[in-house]
């Protein structure tokens, strides 16, 4: 119908900002006319694969962002920490025999869409997958930065990290049960944070 085209083309405007918004993020981060950058678009991406658009993700927003500050900026190794209370299946798929990309999770599991067990790991190791299973909470969160992702931080040694901020883990959101509160997403950034002045002069977008 002519609603749905409406809605369609909409959408897709709004797919291309979401796209060109994490691109000038970056940008601005690495050309250092701002020390890091956060960006509120919609829609989501780390669904989205090479091939096929999931999950209300058309483009993959974060990759497209990582490729762009390898491309444009010369960006040797890019991390990209994702805890959306979905796993990013998408991104992983698009960068698992990628070494130069590490990519790390935290999600809900079982949850849609069904990907994300700790033995997927990339083929160089480069996927980083820390499932929570459901009702569990900011502690098991916690964990799973400090015991994975951080120590796989560490030993990467990013120049550009990037964050796949879904909030929708938060104890608030009627659809996921890991309930996370504002304090660990604060606690998330702060360690992250640190990394990206520890290893990439505080790029992180």
């Amino acid at each position: 119908s002519r609603t749905d085209q409406r809605v369609d083309a909409d959408y897709l405007a709004a797919a291309f900002k979401a796209a060109g918004a994490a691109i000038a993020a970056t940008d601005a981060v690495i050309d250092r006319t701002a020390v890091n950058a956060f960006c509120a678009i919609r829609p989501p991406g780390h669904h989205a694969t090479r091939a096929e658009a999931m999950g209300f993700c058309f483009f993959n927003t974060v990759a497209i962002a990582a490729r762009h500050a390898q491309q444009k900026h010369g960006a040797e190794r890019v991390a990209i920490v994702d805890w959306d209370v979905h796993h990013g299946n998408g991104t992983q798929d698009i960068f698992w025999d990628d070494k130069s990309v590490l990519y790390c999770s935290t999600h809900q599991m079982p949850l849609y869409p069904g990907t994300g067990a700790r033995k997927e790991q990339g083929t160089s190791g480069n996927v980083v997958n820390a499932p929570m299973a459901p009702q569990t909470g900011g502690e098991t969160f916690r964990a799973a930065f400090n015991e994975l992702i951080l120590p796989a931080l560490d030993k990467f040694k990013p120049d550009l990290i990037l964050i796949s901020a879904g909030f929708d883990a938060h104890e608030r959101d009627p659809l996921a049960e890991i309930n996370l509160v504002e304090d660990d997403f604060d606690w998330a950034t702060a360690k992250l944070m640190d990394r990206a002045g520890k290893f990439a002069a505080n790029r992180l977008v």
